[in-house]
């Protein structure tokens, strides 16, 4: 009798504990994947209690949340060859878990290395630029290449990759940061340029309407005088209007115009007037034009061939004015002049004292 108690027992021990083996709880965030004799079998097992054959079956959980893992530091080198250090964020989720479990060994390693290769990859073919400007067309690219490979294959999909910190060398720091100084300054000569040109214009728009009428522009003088007054200075300023300064230079330039005029102009040539010119007046009996050369006057004529006489101061050409012919002079006694080359006639040129070219 007691021996059967015993084994009653021991029977319902092995059923408790066969039950407890065999009874599995899966959480709302996780899906069960049962291998039986080392076989996966179809279908997952939803969230809740769920049974298994104890000793038989093996059941491996899965977890659905959305992972996020941490890209290590990568130092990579720009289309541009700039060197730059490169950390990202990877967040993918598990949507088929028999393919997560039985396609790869580890799948959170897995997605680690394709994330790091894919970054590098992406950094190589951007510009430093791209990288620091547009940085949504970067992560967005990284998704697309970092899913190509984890979502049909291992079942898991990335759902967005974002690039977290870019740093750059000390020397290419200062570079860009002088850049951009230069540019702030730039941009700030610009709006001082053009707040100068409308100031500019308003100012002489403000002119034209002053102009229009000579008391606005009495009445701004004396504001700007009370102006000055406000800041209680010791030094009283008075301004003198333009016009009154105008004014005086057109009366001065008015008194002095009879004195040095036309008339002024006239009587000069007669001051410094040529004896010469009144010479060849007389024998040609001709007035030189404004503008006229003596040479221009025909040349005085004597009675014989080659006559000059002393009192008209020229020799003369009989030929009467034929271009062939030799060209007449006009010379005055003492003068050094431009004898031409005649051929040697006698008593050609007379050696008349006082005529021809002397010795300086």
């Amino acid at each position: 009798m007691e021996f059967a108690l015993i084994g009653l027992g021991l029977f319902l021990l092995l059923i408790l504990i066969f039950l407890f083996a065999s009874i599995k709880q899966v959480q709302q965030y996780e899906k069960g994947i049962v291998f039986r004799f080392g076989r996966i079998l179809p279908g997952v097992r939803e969230p809740g209690l769920t049974v298994i054959l104890p000793f038989v079956d093996t059941m491996q959980k899965v977890n659905m949340q959305v992972t996020v893992m941490g890209v290590p530091s990568q130092e990579c080198i720009t289309r541009d060859n700039v060197t730059v250090r490169v950390d990202a964020v990877v967040y993918f989720i598990v949507v088929d878990p028999i393919k997560a479990i039985v396609n790869v060994q580890n799948y959170m390693y897995a997605v680690s290395q394709v994330s790091q290769t894919s970054l590098r990859a992406v950094i190589g073919r951007s510009e430093l630029d791209q990288l620091l400007s547009e940085r949504d067309m970067i992560n967005d690219e990284l998704a697309r290449i970092i899913d190509e490979p984890t979502e049909g294959p291992w079942g898991i999909r990335v759902d967005r990759v974002e690039i977290k910190d870019v740093a750059l060398p000390p020397d290419m720091q200062r570079l860009m940061s002088r850049q951009a100084e230069a540019d702030r300054d730039r941009r700030a000569r610009m709006i001082s340029a053009d707040a100068e040109y409308q100031a500019s214009k308003r100012l002489a728009a403000a002119a034209q309407v002053l102009q229009r009428d000579p008391a606005s522009l009495q009445l701004r003088l004396l504001q700007t005088l009370v102006d000055v007054a406000a800041e209680k200075n010791n030094t009283v300023i008075m301004p003198l209007p333009i016009e009154l300064l105008r004014f005086v230079g057109d009366a001065g330039r008015g008194t002095a115009a009879p004195s040095g005029g036309d008339h002024a102009e006239e009587a000069a040539p007669s001051e410094h007037a040529d004896p010469l010119d009144a010479e060849v007046r007389e024998i040609s009996g001709t007035e030189l034009t404004s503008g006229q050369r003596r040479e221009d006057l025909p040349a005085a004529t004597g009675s014989g061939p080659y006559d000059a006489p002393a009192a008209h101061g020229g020799w003369s050409d009989p030929s009467g004015g034929n271009p062939d012919a030799q060209r007449t002079q006009t010379v005055r006694p003492g003068q050094q002049g431009d004898w031409e080359q005649y051929p040697a006639q006698p008593g050609y040129p007379p050696a008349a004292p006082g005529w021809g070219p002397q010795p300086g």
